[in-house]
């Protein structure tokens, strides 16, 4: 309909104000800015253009900055010169002669001529590109990241690691194979090319399945709607601790990180350590669910789990445990609860999350008003935002670990993919509704309202301040999700006990880290409640390194702060409402 319901008076220059049709303007502008995001892989481009019109036009006015690159580049020019002088007096160059060493060019073989002529050229130039887009005058943060990070993107495309004719490693295993390695390559190519077209889902060629080799932890599903399902674990041991630990898992993700094969998994070992463990499974959205909030998430996931939780295990105060979005999500939880005096949980466990969005690390750099709006306007139409949206944006993050080495070692190699349980985890991935991501990218990340203490539960503004439970706090070195300088942050915002620990990995191989874990090592240290503040770079420069797996270290933190165990059978496993054995419905949804 069009009538005047419909319309609003708009000021039209030299004319009088005209009534306009507001919704049919909106919706156009809506399918616009949709066909913009399917054509450009929900990239707004005209983001890019700002940030790159900003760059140029200030590097232009920067005479200084520009003399500074030449000189860069005549220096570069001739540390070059030297490095093949010196190594062409010998039959293979020194990797200590170089200039410039990276991981993807460690095989001796990138010291003969001519590839380390060539693998050298492209790390100097990676190095001039990322003097050329840093602390040139005038131009917004954001925008220099941005051109940053986009020419780090399109000169590894030309990166001589990937390549056949540049690359001695894969020439010298298509000599050794006589091109057995090429033919292989071109079949893992084509098989990832015909799974892609036909979007055949993950669960067709897998080998770790969630209920066979993973997600195997024996449990009850004790509570299910249509946001999550509640799984309540089987007790391993005689006696339990009194205090039931919740698991509220990132929506971004299925739960099983935390439960992967039994080796690996985080709460098999937490029951085998007498602890009872609940964890939401949450529901992989539909476009039928495109108008669930933060604040269906918080009530129907968090809150409802909650209560479900103390009326299995009554008068039992419950650890809070969180993993990225679904600890963000349990911080706010805490706080609300704290602001109502609300005292059923008896402590918080935070890993990977973050509090204050200020610096997101480089996920910021997809997020900004041009990409959001892009972004909300494809997913009005879906419903949701898919999954190969996210794996996308998590791959240019780590687009070596996640893209080019996966080219190199299957399609130039030839190696079959052999994938882990972690790996199979990460590519089971999951929707996100659109109401929900678009206030998740606009209240937190956008508008930083939770650290700034605008952000509201039940219409009052909740203060992370108010909380006075003590926290334990994990970050990870690697994180390209949630940085650890960035989680640490928590510790200006909240006066309560903080021990904070910093593990070695990135945001999942951090967490997913068992006891035995080769190369495993993390540091640890704990902040009275009401202390004085240090510094990130301070806590890490003055806290001793410790080797091996920090999970040992909060299995006893935990312990601390419960009570003395009782007895496992009365704790009413036995007798719990069983909608389905674990892992349950939801976890299988594609």
């Amino acid at each position: 309909m069009n009538g005047p319901e419909n319309r609003e008076p708009v000021a039209v220059a030299g004319l009088q104000e005209a009534a306009i049709p507001v919704a049919p303007t909106v919706r156009l502008d809506r399918q616009i800015h949709a066909a913009l995001a399917r054509a450009s892989g929900s990239l707004s481009l005209v983001s890019g253009l700002l940030a790159a019109t900003d760059w140029a036009a200030h590097l232009a006015v920067s005479p200084g900055k520009r003399l500074e690159l030449l000189c860069l580049a005549l220096q570069q020019a001739n540390h070059l010169l030297h490095y093949i002088s010196r190594s062409s007096s010998s039959d293979e160059g020194s990797s200590s002669m170089l200039p410039v060493a990276d991981r993807r060019f460690s095989d001796p073989d990138w010291q003969r001529w001519p590839f380390n002529l060539w693998h050298q050229s492209f790390l100097l130039a990676e190095q001039w590109w990322a003097a050329a887009t840093r602390d040139v005058w005038g131009v917004e943060k954001h925008h220099a990241d941005l051109v940053a990070f986009a020419a780090r993107q399109y000169l590894d495309i030309f990166s001589p690691s990937n390549q056949l004719l540049t690359n001695p490693e894969v020439l010298r295993i298509t000599m050794e194979q006589r091109g057995a390695n090429l033919l292989m390559g071109m079949q893992n190519c084509m098989n990832d090319m015909i799974g892609l077209l036909l979007e055949k889902p993950a669960s067709a060629a897998r080998t770790f399945m969630p209920g066979r080799d993973v997600a195997v932890s024996p449990g009850k599903v004790v509570l299910r709607n249509r946001i999550m399902e509640l799984i309540r674990y089987a007790p391993a041991t005689e006696t339990v601790y009194p205090e039931p630990l919740l698991l509220i898992p990132a929506w971004i993700m299925k739960y099983y990180i935390l439960d992967l094969s039994p080796a690996n998994s985080l709460i098999r070992y937490l029951v085998e350590r007498g602890h009872t463990v609940f964890c939401v499974s949450w529901k992989n959205p539909a476009p039928a669910d495109r108008d669930l909030s933060m604040d269906d998430y918080l009530d129907s996931g968090f809150h409802a789990a909650l209560d479900a939780v103390n009326s299995a295990c009554p008068d039992r105060k419950v650890h809070g445990v969180g993993y990225c979005l679904g600890g963000t999500l349990l911080a706010i939880a805490a706080a609300a609860m704290a602001r109502d005096g609300d005292q059923r949980l008896a402590s918080l466990t935070l890993l990977a999350a973050q509090t204050d969005f200020t610096e997101p690390g480089e996920l910021g750099l997809f997020i900004d008003e041009s990409q959001i709006s892009l972004l909300e306007a494809q997913m009005q139409q879906a419903g949701t935002l898919s999954q190969s949206q996210m794996a996308a944006a998590f791959q240019m993050l780590r687009s070596y670990d996640l893209l080019w080495s996966r080219v190199i070692r299957q399609y130039l190699m030839g190696v079959p993919a052999h994938n882990s349980d972690l790996m199979e985890w990460n590519a089971d991935a999951t929707r996100m509704p659109a109401l929900m991501h678009s206030q998740y990218l606009r209240r937190l990340f956008l508008d930083d309202d939770l650290s700034e203490g605008r952000y509201e539960v039940d219409g009052k503004p909740v203060l992370l301040a108010d909380v006075n439970l003590p926290v334990f706090l994990v970050g990870t070195v690697r994180d390209h999700v949630a940085p650890w300088h960035s989680v640490y942050k928590l510790h200006s915002l909240c006066p309560a006990e903080i021990t904070f620990v910093l593990a070695s990995g990135g945001h999942n191989a951090g967490i997913v880290s068992p006891p035995g874990h080769p190369r495993s090592q993390f540091q640890i240290s704990t902040r009275a409640a009401g202390a004085s503040y240090r510094s990130a770079d301070e806590w890490m420069a003055s806290t001793s390194v410790t080797t091996g797996s920090w999970w040992p270290a909060w299995v006893d933190w935990l312990a601390q702060r419960s009570g003395t165990p009782v007895p496992a059978a009365g704790m009413g496993y036995d007798k719990a409402h069983s909608l389905a054995d674990a892992p349950g419905n939801y976890i299988m949804e594609q």
